[in-house]
């Protein structure tokens, strides 16, 4: 082989290599969605940004760990609920009033609106909104992603009730398999906004049911609920309420409860673990998600009336459950804010394993 024909065969060697590399991830629009693939690991999300950019399926080889009950986007799109993995703001979960504090004001909310609704308003009214731009979808040699922005300041419905104004970037990424969700909040107010921000991801396996699951909960404190399901003030260490918190049988419990002081890992990582037959989701927050709500009902014991019982909530939160207003009493010491032309962001990770 002469030197000519060696370096081409070197060429084509290295131009296979390297378009081998890039195929393993893609990012594309499918009609209204984008849809983010690994090939390598058999991994692909779909993600919604014209109905809150909402992360509705993530396969893996195939089987879907999320509960999204609809027959088509069309049908969500008709009568969109909380499903998949949705972001709530400006607030997760619930308020004991109609109303929220910050930094020592109390702001009440204008119920003639009909954005907040409920003598106890839970989750804001951000989760199935129609503002999200897409800002970016790429792939590379490393990941697949999709970066969306919600302009908040942007609408006077929305400021009226929480008047910070403020944006919010989201990047869904996946690499290696593992889907990760950043979300980044920049405060364009003149005065500190308190973050209460959360996700309500809707998680399930294939190879077994709900009677079936353990559960694995990265958390020291448990705190405990008035009949509202507002926190009391009152805590609990965890192993009071779980009696194995590496391993909890899913079937013994009930849940709608807040979980806090989480237990972070060298690299900042704070992990829930759902574990089936074979397959497993480790649930990875980073340290700015200071707390997590799980909300997984027991059909023996309510009864039914969610629908297809196998599904557990892994709820990301910033704070705990009525954080500003609890702060605001004393009762809460870890409210976060963001300072004027500041930011804040916070990630976590979904890793599928067993499929």
């Amino acid at each position: 082989m002469n030197h000519y024909v060696f370096l081409r065969v070197i060429l084509i060697l290295l131009m296979a290599s390297t378009s081998g590399s890039a195929q393993q991830y893609t990012s594309k629009r499918t009609g209204e969605a984008v849809v983010l693939e690994d090939t390598t690991n058999q991994t692909a999300v779909s993600i919604l940004p014209a109905v809150g950019n909402i992360a509705f399926s993530m396969k893996v080889k195939g089987q879907d760990i999320l509960r999204w009950p609809y027959a088509s986007i069309e049908e969500f799109k008709a009568r969109p609920a909380l499903s998949g993995i949705p972001f709530v703001g400006p607030w997760a979960n619930r308020l004991d009033e109609q109303a929220f504090y910050a930094n020592g004001k109390r702001y009440a909310f204008d119920m003639d609106l009909g954005n907040v609704r409920g003598a106890i308003p839970i989750h804001g009214f951000l989760s199935t909104n129609n503002q999200w731009q897409v800002v970016e979808v790429k792939a590379d040699g490393k990941s697949a992603w999709v970066t969306s922005r919600l302009e908040f300041f942007k609408q006077p419905l929305w400021m009226k009730q929480f008047p910070f104004a403020h944006t919010i970037e989201m990047t869904h990424r996946l690499q290696d398999g593992v889907l990760q969700v950043l979300t980044k909040i920049t405060n364009m107010s003149a005065e500190p906004m308190p973050v209460a921000v959360g996700f309500h991801p809707y998680y399930k396996l294939t190879d077994s049911t709900r009677e079936e699951w353990t559960i694995s909960v990265g958390a020291r404190k448990h705190w405990k609920l008035a009949s509202t399901k507002i926190p009391t003030g009152e805590t609990e260490p965890v192993e009071n309420f779980f009696s194995r918190p590496q391993a909890a049988a899913l079937k013994d419990y009930n849940l709608d409860d807040v979980f806090s002081d989480l237990v972070y890992d060298a690299a900042g990582r704070a992990h829930m673990v759902l574990k089936g037959k074979h397959q497993q989701l480790e649930i990875m927050l980073g340290p700015n998600w200071r707390s997590i709500v799980i909300w997984s009902p027991n059909p023996a014991v309510t009864g039914g009336g969610q629908g297809d019982p196998n599904f557990i909530a892994f709820e990301p939160m910033a704070g705990i459950t009525d954080a500003m207003n609890l702060a605001h009493k004393g009762l809460y010491k870890e409210l976060q804010s963001i300072p004027p032309g500041g930011s804040w962001d916070a990630s976590f990770w979904i890793k599928p394993s067993g499929f």
